[in-house]
């Protein structure tokens, strides 16, 4: 069954077609990167309409929809609707425009679906990934953790923060990154108590901390880690400190499998902090979905109503943050399984003292 049938059959049945244009669902639904098109699909067929600067590519590319040239976009919509007898279209609520849906509205022919429908839907297909997509993932992994062993011979006294998040960029795009997940954080010493600090000119010391949270993207999907060393010698607090964020994420990943709620995951990790008397000091959730967007569902936060399946992907990354002192994080992502999890980070995560 293909993905645009598996999303049919998630739809009611009162929807006849679904119109897809958000850049990254239509890059899940024909797996090719691009910057415009519409994906139309109907019971029958699957369309993806995309303009002269893709089509080339999408006609070498794309399988299981018919590649259409892009001419008059609603025009072209509104014949396939008719030649598939769609009278009600279904939209993605949460990521189109007031704008987009008014043209929508105004120039099909049909009835639109502005409800959550198709959008959940689509977060249905890719909340469990395939084994093609979770080995997309774990490629992406690796050039981040290559980065990782790489950086550490790089950080050292006088190194600025921005210039170990340039290096970390530098080695991933050059060793098969496609893009980097996100803007790489790299802060050194009172600055790692930013749970989510930006590279500054900061030079590194000694006897502080450095907390590197990045990750690569391979072929849509990407990675996400987050690891805190120390350059020299860390104080009794640090290690301290250090070693109840690691129990605090060792004990959640050893709870995680199939069935078991975001919500009490969370809950493992937080109470492990709290208890040691950093409860306060750890103010964010514990861990989200990755996949071909940064953050996606499942998540493992105090408010989650989410029941882990075979083959959701969630990070698992406790911290504690002591203002003006230093913070610690770390991250590790995984895949669900019947009766735990495949911890797809391999990077170590001892205290590694520079």
């Amino acid at each position: 069954m293909t993905k645009y049938e598996r999303l049919m059959n998630e739809l009611p049945a009162h929807i006849d077609a679904a119109l897809v244009t958000e850049d990254v669902n239509r890059r899940y639904f024909t797996g090719m990167k691009s910057s415009a098109g519409t994906v139309l699909v109907t019971r029958e067929k699957a369309y993806l309409i995309i303009d002269f600067r893709y089509i080339e590519k999408a006609r070498k590319t794309v399988h299981d929809a018919e590649v259409i040239m892009q001419e008059k976009l609603y025009e072209q919509i509104n014949e396939l609707l008719k030649k598939h007898g769609a009278k009600t279209v279904a939209i993605e609520s949460r990521s189109l425009t007031v704008s987009q849906l008014k043209s929508i509205r105004e120039r099909l022919n049909a009835e639109i679906d502005d409800s959550d429908a198709l959008s959940d839907a689509i977060d249905a297909l890719r909340i469990v990934k395939s084994q093609d997509e979770i080995d997309k993932i774990i490629k992406a992994q690796r050039i981040a953790e290559a980065a990782f062993e790489d950086v550490l011979n790089f950080i050292r006294p006088g190194v600025t923060e921005r210039e170990v998040g340039l290096h970390l960029d530098y080695y991933m795009l050059s060793h098969g990154a496609e893009a980097l997940s996100f803007d790489t954080i790299a802060v050194s010493g009172p600055n790692t108590s930013l749970c989510h600090g930006v590279p500054t000119d900061r030079q590194v010391q000694s006897g502080e901390f450095v907390l590197m949270d990045y990750g690569a993207t391979y072929e849509g999907y990407h990675s996400d880690m987050t690891r805190t060393v120390c350059v020299g010698k860390p104080t009794e607090k640090m290690e301290r400190v250090y070693a109840i964020v690691l129990d605090a994420q060792l004990r959640a990943l050893a709870e995680i499998k199939a069935g078991a709620r975001g919500a009490d995951i969370d809950k493992i990790a937080r109470d492990v902090i709290a208890e040691a008397g950093y409860g306060e000091a750890f103010g964010h959730s514990l861990g989200h979905g990755v996949g071909m967007n940064i953050h996606e569902t499942p998540n493992a936060a105090p408010s989650s109503k989410h029941v882990f399946r075979e083959n959701m992907i969630v990070t698992v990354e406790p911290g504690i943050y002591l203002p003006d002192e230093f913070g610690v994080r770390i991250e590790d992502f995984v895949v669900i399984k019947e009766n735990g999890c495949e911890n797809m980070t391999l990077a170590k995560k001892n205290l590694i003292s520079l």
